[in-house]
């Protein structure tokens, strides 16, 4: 089971509570952010397009990934995530990036 942390404004569109669990149906060393983000669009159907642009697959520029405290939003995305998140023991959090100045 893998654990997602969603930002307020996918929380309430979605509308779950502040954490998600997804199966992935694969073993852990399978938890890739594209597998998590494939559960949780599959799951949550109007969350498409809010993380990921639709045809491209790419993260969207104001959102950033975290596992285990590490932002991993310029990692490959189909690289193992940690044991740690794979397992459920940490989760793996979908960050609203803050900008201005």
């Amino acid at each position: 089971m893998i654990r997602v942390v969603l930002p307020y404004h996918l929380r309430n569109l979605a509308r779950v509570g502040a954490e998600v669990e997804l199966d992935l149906g694969a073993p852990a060393q399978a938890a890739t952010t594209d597998a998590v983000l494939d559960a949780l669009e599959a799951r949550y159907p109007m969350l498409r397009g809010t993380i990921r642009d639709h045809s491209t697959k790419e993260r969207r520029a104001f959102l950033r990934f975290f596992a285990c405290g590490q932002d991993i939003s310029f990692e490959p995305t189909d690289a193992a995530l940690p044991s740690a998140v794979a397992s459920g023991e940490e989760p793996f959090m979908v960050i609203g990036a803050i900008s201005g100045g």
